[in-house]
């Protein structure tokens, strides 16, 4: 597993948090939805998160009938789940600041 692997495996939760908190989105929706945001990665990643989210109770999975294609499950963020995303942000915001500050420095020192 290569470095940014590492990485991302660390946000994708909180990642994954943040876009059911703006919208019910389905798994291969989210997909591309963090995709398009520069996060490539694969619904074989995703998935298992979702899973394990539901089973937290941070996001709750409704199946809906789909207008093409067998129905699709859902899934919006609950109040656990948004206190887990607020809790992720600020912990996200303690590690950029520093990291982002030495990443300069070292930078600057060359």
């Amino acid at each position: 597993m290569n470095i940014r692997s590492q990485l991302l495996k660390g946000i994708l939760e909180g990642c994954m948090l943040a876009v059911i908190k703006h919208e019910k989105v389905y798994g291969y929706e989210l997909a591309m939805k963090l995709e398009k945001q520069g996060l490539d990665v694969s619904e074989g990643s995703i998935y298992p998160v979702l899973l394990r989210l539901q089973k937290e109770g941070l996001i709750k999975g409704e199946i809906k009938a789909s207008p093409s294609g067998p129905n699709r499950k859902y899934y919006s963020i609950t109040e656990d789940g948004e206190k887990a995303l607020e809790n992720f942000e600020e912990n996200w915001k303690k590690l950029k600041v520093p990291v982002d500050s030495i990443l300069n420095d070292r930078s600057a020192n060359r």
